[in-house]
């Protein structure tokens, strides 16, 4: 049997959801939000989605069970979510003119810097301990000896859906584009998660859906990802051909992905929302290896040692320099058609890959073909 939290009084558990939110704050997090661990609505469209194949290659999405909406699976004993987010979009990094240079590699603003899931996962931890700290007299002074405190911090490695108890947290909306919108911080962030026995206060949600007629995502999308607003088919996203996707990119979506070679930020680049987001403060999410605005060709060159070094301690690494490559080739395949690009990808045709050496064919076939369609250009947001 799970153990449970003994009964607090209720003024104990006000001031301690105050003084998370606080705590919070103090450890960079730019909002902290509290709810409840039902996620029932959420279940039958999660199943709905799954059903549809839209998950593509993420088998683990549905190999937890009921785990995902039901934390108290997850956790046993969980009544609450402890939702934070974090900015992290980084100053000085010209987006829109990186994505309309092709001979640029565009690189999520995500992944620019440290992997978020260390430090994030850190902070959480933290609060954590803090959040035990506090309770710890009432726990030890208990008269019943099972009594105990359950919590653990996720940053998306577990099945948590992260975006709806946000949302419940009165951390925002989710969007059309099925991220979580904030009317004063636009989706530029991250969210992660402390589950937690305590029976704290819950927040509400102060923001409903904001979205109205907008379908400038929708429309933005290169790979047209949307099926209908609220639902993304991650088979024919960017992101999810880039980093998730283990094989061959389709042939159809190459074109349309540009410069793209790992994620794309294209729905959240366009967001009128955006307009209201704030530059990231923390030096982890700076901009490493001029991954901001590097020439395709320079990366395509870079040895397995270099990728190596130059990726250490970034989300970039766990595609592998074989993926790496694969994605550089099809944007080296939309560039403009030089002596530098063409020269760098005759240098790999030989490279000791079959999944490499069929992107780069392509590339170069691409280029000796100079009637190839012009790859879609993005349309100018409206963010800082």
């Amino acid at each position: 049997m799970v153990s449970s939290t003994p009964a607090l009084p209720t003024q104990f558990l006000d001031d301690l959801a105050a003084d998370i939110k606080r705590w919070g704050r103090e450890l960079g997090f730019q909002q902290i939000g509290i709810a409840d661990a039902d996620l029932s609505d959420e279940e039958p469209r999660l199943k709905a989605w799954l059903d549809k194949g839209y998950q593509g290659d993420m088998a683990w999405i549905g190999e937890h069970g009921n785990k995902r909406s039901r934390p108290d699976e997850l956790l046993p004993g969980t009544q609450r979510v402890i939702c934070a987010r974090l900015d992290y979009l980084p100053a000085d990094t010209d987006q829109i003119r990186i994505l309309k240079d092709g001979e640029k590699a565009y690189v999520s603003r995500y992944a620019l810097g440290r992997d978020y899931h260390k430090l994030i996962r850190k902070r959480l931890s933290q609060l954590a301990k803090r959040i035990e700290e506090a309770v710890e007299p009432y726990i030890s002074s208990s008269d019943t000896a099972d009594h105990d405190l359950q919590q653990r911090a996720f940053v998306d490695s577990a099945p948590v859906m992260e975006r709806p108890l946000a949302a419940k947290a009165g951390l925002g909306w989710v969007g059309k584009h099925t991220l979580l919108l904030n009317s004063q911080a636009g989706s530029w962030f991250f969210l992660g998660e402390v589950y937690t026995s305590l029976p704290l206060p819950v927040d509400t949600s102060e923001e409903h859906d904001r979205c109205g007629d907008c379908q400038a995502c929708l429309k933005v999308c290169p790979t047209d990802a949307f099926p209908r607003p609220y639902e993304l088919d991650a088979r024919r996203c960017i992101s999810y051909l880039t980093i998730e996707n283990k094989g061959a990119i389709p042939v159809e979506f190459r074109e349309p992905m540009g410069n793209r070679v790992f994620g794309c930020d294209d729905c959240q680049a366009i967001c009128p929302w955006n307009r209201y987001a704030s530059f990231s403060q923390e030096d982890s999410f700076t901009p490493r290896h001029q991954l901001d605005r590097s020439d395709l060709s320079t990366l395509f060159q870079w040895s397995e040692e270099e990728f190596l070094k130059n990726t250490e301690g970034s989300a970039i690494r766990r595609i592998g320099y074989e993926r790496w490559l694969r994605n550089l080739a099809v944007g080296l395949g939309n560039a403009p058609t030089s002596e530098t690009v063409v020269t760098a990808l005759q240098q790999k045709l030989d490279y000791p890959s079959e999944l490499v050496q069929e992107h780069v064919q392509w590339a170069l076939q691409q280029h000796a073909n100079p009637g190839r369609r012009r790859r879609r250009k993005i349309k100018a947001p409206r963010n800082p």
